[in-house]
């Protein structure tokens, strides 16, 4: 090249033009040289970030989602009277799209965010069968896809999580996974022999206390040869085959979007992004409600298209993937793609779902989804009840903790509701001042 040291008498007596474009070459060069140097250093640290304690948490999120959630699906196809190739739609593009969406989020913003399908939404589904064909239903999950796109550019997302408490929002995380940690309780007594050896590996992660042996790690392993031992899994014969995909035909009706959509939305943005999120500030992560937001609603609208109902930000899973046992909290966003990349192969594992449900005992699996959110648990209620709006916390604490649902909303929702109004009741001047800080942020932010 013309910038070579041997070629500086030629440049010596080039024209001005010649001059620009040698800087300009030489600039881009350069800059190149920047660039890739930038990504290499970029990689690295990404690399650096992988740690035991977060892929143990990605891989118990994702046995949680497969044995935990999709049972819940199937049933639900079921009621609602699905083929085969629309319950395989309906799995292969809520998985895809959900881990699609919690890769991008994790790599770009660096911290865990699970996106997911919603559970209370697929439970009120089952509740309509009957009431409404699935295409009325597909069309009702667009409405709701769209309606939460729309919310999140407009950025209520971001005025939701910025004028609720958080010591009501972790009342009411800690009252909604209560559950699963008495169910914890359930299976140890009524299965001494597979959950036992598993709390067992936990207890004994907690009195190690080095990261490089998380606890839910070794509570998988103890539980895993517990299973083994006791010839509890039965594998069955199985042959795997491309999902079948297809987009459903749809049927708009007021009815439906008003029984439908507006519940979706109000789970999605209601549940999802006061939960999930809520967890993730509450953890000290600096979190962009509205780009998530956005995320949710595209990932809705997506789902739709192929029969599948709204994306949500993983409740459970956040609990999981940002807790404390995930490992240091700048790299535990590597638990959460640990966890994505695994659902993946349920997606593509569409026609495989059920044999594979045959393999673990249910009490293996409700073991480690209470074990994992031990740590998540005994955070949330520090956080809800170490400060200020502890009667509100507490009050959203006992309404989440007790599963009803009214109106088609479940008991999560009207929690917050509750240890708000139990606030300006017993505890006014607190809640003002926090609005009134929350409304100085909104001005200058």
């Amino acid at each position: 090249p013309f910038w070579k040291p041997h070629q500086k008498t030629a440049f010596a007596g080039s024209s001005l033009g010649q001059l620009d474009r040698l800087v300009a070459v030489t600039m881009i060069h350069e800059g190149g040289r920047a660039t890739i140097f930038g990504m290499l250093t970029k990689l690295q640290k990404f690399t650096r970030d992988i740690n035991a304690a977060a892929m143990w948490a990605g891989v118990t999120a994702f046995v949680w989602y497969a044995f935990g959630a999709v049972p819940l699906h199937i049933a639900v196809a079921s009621q609602l009277g699905l083929t085969a190739a629309q319950s395989s739609s309906w799995i292969f593009i809520i998985w895809t799209s959900g881990a699609v969406a919690s890769i991008s989020l994790s790599v770009y913003y660096r911290m865990p965010v699970p996106i997911t399908w919603s559970i209370p939404g697929l439970i009120y589904l089952g509740t309509l069968a009957g009431e409404f064909t699935f295409s009325e239903i597909a069309a009702a999950n667009l409405v709701a896809g769209v309606l939460i796109l729309v919310l999140g550019v407009l950025g209520v997302g971001g005025q939701i999580m910025r004028w609720l408490p958080l010591p009501i929002v972790m009342g009411m995380f800690a009252g909604s996974i209560f559950g699963y940690v008495t169910r914890l309780v359930d299976v140890t007594v009524g299965d001494v022999a597979v959950a036992g050896p598993a709390v067992g590996g936990y207890l004994v992660g907690r009195l190690i206390g080095n990261p490089r042996v998380p606890p839910v790690g070794l509570a998988v392993l103890f539980g895993a040869i517990a299973v083994m031992i006791g010839g509890q899994a039965t594998p069955e014969a199985m042959s795997w085959s491309l999902p079948s995909i297809g987009v459903p035909s749809m049927t708009f009706s007021t009815s439906s979007i008003l029984a439908i959509s507006l519940p979706m939305v109000v789970l999605a943005l209601g549940l999802g992004n006061v939960q999930g999120l809520g967890f993730l500030i509450g953890q000290g992560y600096k979190v962009p409600v509205n780009p998530i937001s956005i995320v949710i609603g595209i990932t809705s609208v997506i789902n739709a298209l192929l029969g599948g109902h709204p994306a949500i930000v993983a409740r459970t899973g956040v609990a999981i993937l940002a807790g404390p046992d995930a490992g240091p909290k700048e790299q535990r966003y590597w638990a959460n793609l640990t966890a994505a990349t695994l659902t993946l192969i349920i997606a593509l594992a569409a026609g495989l779902v059920i044999p594979i449900l045959a393999v673990l005992p249910s009490s293996y699996i409700f073991a480690l989804a209470g074990l994992a959110i031990f740590a998540s648990l005994q955070d949330a209620f520090q956080k809800a009840f170490s400060g200020n709006l502890a009667f509100g916390a507490l009050v959203a604490f006992a309404v989440a903790s007790t599963p009803f649902s009214y109106v088609g909303i479940t008991s999560a929702l009207w929690a917050v509701l509750a240890g708000l109004g139990a606030s300006l009741i017993a505890e006014r001047g607190q809640l003002r001042e926090l609005w009134r800080v929350g409304a100085t942020e909104s001005t200058l932010g």
